[in-house]
């Protein structure tokens, strides 16, 4: 199956890298961002991003920026929230704003016959939102039901417990939707302040897909975007990973234990990133075949599933993984897991190998770009990290052009078992802990 899939997205990549012809735009106002035009379908989507985010919530004010970025369309200007919902409604228009550890994100979808209505609707929202209380009541309640039932979810006491103590004393190291009494305290006047924290143009990057030409795109951006506040707030600093190896235990009632794993990792504008890729998808991120879904899965039936990341934030980096078994196996999956951790880190993997993640993933990524709002995403994802509008030509050569001792000595530098500590939520047997 995975080879007529990935025959068949070879003979689609050509065309579907042809389509995205990317344009760097200068707006008259200085705002800056990719473009690409796709007049056959009278649509447009973009995507915003803006560098911050979570990161910047004042001390005490933890959860303001995700409470914020929750009210910006319950009302704005002379709308009020149901108003604001019906107004868009008429438009055919999709928003969405979401806050995250690092940026804030607006993505936005509309018929190009609704253009212009649809972008002065939106620029309400970003630079005139009402926050009225009782929006404001309403959000937070909403907010405080997620952080109740979070408070009961395994996997997120696992990823606080863990974040919480790789990251003390930074803004990764906390909750970004805050705690239920510091949600509870925020003001009107915390929220507005979070707002002029977060929404500035100096930290701004815009991906735009659609029926639009780069000479329309310019002064569409300045009526959107040239009212937030120039300059934001300084970021964080970077953050070295803080979490030595071990295993930790928090005690939950349940039949079956959590786990989340992981140590420091690698930078994303690291030249053995794409080695460091390729590592991943071979180890933990490609699915049933990858090594520790073989081992962990399929040879021994421990787990459901088990999987890896690079997390390469912002200010600091990580390779993580999650895997759940019952309270009686998971002290084995984490032994299994951490052997063939040290396993790949030692013997590496072999040409054959390589070969075969190489035509999954080079064949795979024509996929990504299979709608407007998906190849937006991708152009703001770019810029965030540094790379060239080419990238969507050479990707596939870049990956390609990473050999087996590429990967084989990366995987020795990034690969640290003794390194791995486990954060285990559940009543495990025969696991001790190491704090």
């Amino acid at each position: 199956m995975r080879l007529i899939l990935t025959l068949w997205l070879a003979l689609t990549s050509t065309a579907a890298f042809a389509a995205v012809d990317i344009k760097q735009v200068t707006s008259p106002g200085g705002i800056e961002a990719w473009l690409v035009e796709e007049p056959s379908i009278p649509f447009m989507a973009l995507d915003i991003r803006i560098r911050g985010g979570a990161s910047l919530d004042l001390p005490g004010k933890r959860g303001a920026t995700n409470l914020m970025m929750g009210l910006i369309e319950e009302g704005a200007g002379d709308l009020n929230a149901q108003q604001f919902q019906t107004r868009r409604e008429e438009l055919a228009a999709t928003y969405r704003f979401r806050a995250g550890d690092d940026l804030v994100s607006i993505r936005a979808e509309f018929l190009t016959e609704n253009r212009d209505e649809a972008i002065a609707l939106l620029r309400d929202a970003l630079i005139n939102p009402r926050f009225d209380q009782d929006a404001v009541d309403r959000v937070r309640a909403q907010v405080l039901s997620g952080l109740a039932s979070d408070a009961k979810d395994p996997n997120t006491i696992a990823g606080d417990v863990f974040n919480g103590a790789a990251f003390p004393d930074h803004p990764y190291g906390s909750v970004m939707d805050g705690t239920p009494d510091s949600v509870a305290g925020l003001t009107r006047d915390d929220i507005v302040t979070a707002h002029r924290n977060a929404l500035t143009r100096d930290r701004i990057y815009v991906g735009a897909v659609g029926d639009i030409t780069a000479e329309e795109l310019g002064p569409l951006l300045d009526q959107l975007l040239g009212d937030l506040p120039a300059e934001g707030p300084a970021l964080p600093q970077d953050i070295d990973f803080g979490l030595a190896g071990g295993v930790t235990v928090i005690d939950y009632d349940t039949p079956q234990s959590v786990a989340l794993f992981g140590h420091a990792g690698i930078k994303r504008d690291d030249p053995d990133y794409m080695a460091a890729y390729i590592i991943n998808e071979l180890l933990g991120g490609s699915g049933f075949e990858s090594r520790l879904m073989m081992e962990v899965r399929e040879k021994r039936g421990l787990t459901y599933g088990i999987r890896t990341y690079l997390v390469p934030k912002f200010h600091a980096e990580m390779v993580i993984g999650q895997v759940a078994s019952s309270n009686a196996t998971i002290a084995e999956a984490i032994e299994v897991t951490r052997a063939e951790w040290a396993r790949f880190a030692k013997e590496g993997v072999t040409q054959e190998a390589l070969d075969a993640i190489k035509t999954y993933l080079t064949g795979a990524y024509p996929l990504r770009f299979d709608g407007n709002a998906e190849i937006a995403s991708i152009l703001v994802g770019m810029q965030l990290t540094g790379l060239p509008p080419e990238y969507v030509i050479n990707r596939n050569d870049l990956l390609n052009a990473v050999t087996l001792e590429d990967v084989n000595r990366v995987a020795r530098e990034l690969l640290r078992p003794d390194d791995l500590h486990f954060v285990v939520v559940g009543q495990p047997e025969g696991l001790e802990p190491t704090d």
